[in-house]
């Protein structure tokens, strides 16, 4: 992925919830899931909490603007006291980077409180908000997914139960969403029809789980369930856990960007390996756009994986062509487009020794702009690379995403109006080759995939 954040694409959201038995306070525990998550958004991240014995609607909440390190120190985290909570790291992809739109949100209405963090984006938000200020909702945010939880509330009133007005609403939005709810009593999951967010099931001792990806439950010392189906609804509650498959379905659409970017390399997601999903993604491109070479690099961080299966299944040598720093901070990203090119020198720096007098293949998982990819290029030649062959493990990014990728708009996409050819004289590559989408699905085996970015091919009416 491009070093330029201005211009990354982005996921948007991760989200963590438990519930312990045992009444442990659970913020400590919410806090290293979401430190676990950080990847999944930089922008702001909150836990709220509630004591599942305490007054009924007592809901204790902390969010800020910033990593889950930045928001979160001593004082506030301890000062969260319950054992049912849970937790949001955000991108913004539908509204801005401000506090209020920070989540987990939590809502006092008639029938008590709620809180719920959410990760997709809903392609029907603007029909329901609409509807739902038309007859007196007042919003304090501009995301989707204060959206949901208006609907839930309004839902409640009518309903039994928490779950009945879940089931409602989920019948209603349409898109992509991961959601945790937490009530004064119960913490619920949920997971959009076609699966095209994650949700997984974890159990530490006498506390469940439920998190966007499993390396979130490794990093509290859970131990891994499964995957939540698509179009469950799951609660958890003192007296165990249930589930509402009546959304269940039998088409399915899974998000390839979890396999290609998104995901951490540690994580398990509906059955496949991370890092093995993109070892294969290195693999296919090799086998499609082989070259002669000395040695196949990665782009740090995102590249390596494939870059190694490109090696494997090439036979060339796998290397280290750069060092990164890791103690480059978002301080870094400046808005001159000179300022930019020098924070990518300041994040990597070339290994001379390593890549002088050798014919070099560069393997990242995508091209933004191609600023970067063209720095990097130039960084290697200066270093004494003889050629750079560019190897991407994605298909040209084409058509926007309305399910929560942020990806840029068209104007930014250098493969929206340029040809393969073009971009790589663009970037002074020796050669590019791009992932064909006909390999996409090699990387997930026979795992039903949305790759609507690359093919125009939504699994839903959009409008």
């Amino acid at each position: 992925m491009e070093l330029d954040a201005q211009y990354e694409i982005k996921e948007a959201c991760g989200v963590f919830g438990i519930y312990d038995f045992s009444g442990n306070d659970v913020a400590p525990s919410i806090y290293y899931g979401l430190s676990a998550l950080q990847h999944r958004g930089q922008e702001s991240c909150g836990i709220a909490v509630s004591d599942t014995k305490g007054p009924k609607g007592n809901i204790d909440s902390h969010k800020g603007m910033g990593l889950v390190s930045e928001v979160f120190k001593e004082e506030n985290l301890h000062s969260l006291h319950g054992n049912l909570g849970i937790g949001h790291v955000r991108y913004s992809t539908t509204g801005a980077t401000t506090l209020a739109n920070a989540q987990p949100l939590v809502l006092n209405y008639v029938k008590g409180t709620l809180a719920l963090a959410h990760n997709g984006n809903l392609v029907n938000a603007q029909e329901l908000r609409d509807h739902l200020e038309k007859n007196g909702a007042l919003f304090h945010t501009t995301t989707d997914s204060e959206v949901i939880a208006y609907c839930i509330a309004r839902e409640r009133i009518t309903s039994k139960t928490v779950e009945e007005a879940i089931l409602k609403t989920a019948g209603m939005i349409r898109g992509a969403y991961g959601l945790v709810i937490a009530s004064p009593r119960k913490l619920i999951g949920v997971r959009d029809p076609l699966g095209l967010k994650p949700l997984c099931l974890g159990k530490r001792d006498n506390a469940y789980i439920l998190a966007s990806e499993s390396c979130a439950l490794q990093s509290v010392g859970a131990e891994f369930i499964r995957d939540i189906r698509p179009g469950e609804i799951i609660t958890i509650t003192e007296q165990g856990i249930s589930s509402d498959y009546t959304l269940c379905q039998e088409k399915k659409a899974h998000c390839i960007f979890e396999y290609i970017y998104f995901a951490r390399l540690d994580s398990t997601m509906d059955n496949i390996n991370i890092y093995d999903a993109r070892i294969r993604a290195g693999a296919a491109l090799a086998k499609s756009y082989p070259v002669e070479a000395d040695l196949v690099c990665g782009v740090p961080d995102s590249g390596i994986p494939a870059a190694k299966g490109f090696s494997e299944a090439s036979g060339i040598p796998f290397g280290l062509a750069f060092y990164k720093n890791s103690y480059v901070g978002r301080t870094f990203i400046k808005p001159t487009q000179k300022e930019r090119e020098n924070s990518v020198r300041l994040k990597l720096n070339v290994l001379e020794s390593v890549v002088k007098g050798k014919r070099i293949v560069l393997v990242d998982d995508s091209i933004v702009r191609g600023t970067t990819i063209a720095n990097l290029i130039h960084m290697l030649k200066k270093a004494g690379a003889v050629s750079v062959h560019v190897r991407i493990s994605s298909p040209p990014f084409l058509y926007p995403c309305y399910f929560g990728t942020d990806i840029p708009s068209n104007k930014q996409l250098i493969a929206s109006s340029h040809s393969t050819e073009e971009i790589c004289s663009m970037i002074g590559a020796d050669s590019l080759g791009y992932m064909k989408i006909e390999d996409l699905q090699s990387m997930v085996g026979d795992l039903p995939i949305c790759k609507a970015c690359f093919d125009n091919q939504y699994p839903m009416k959009i409008r």
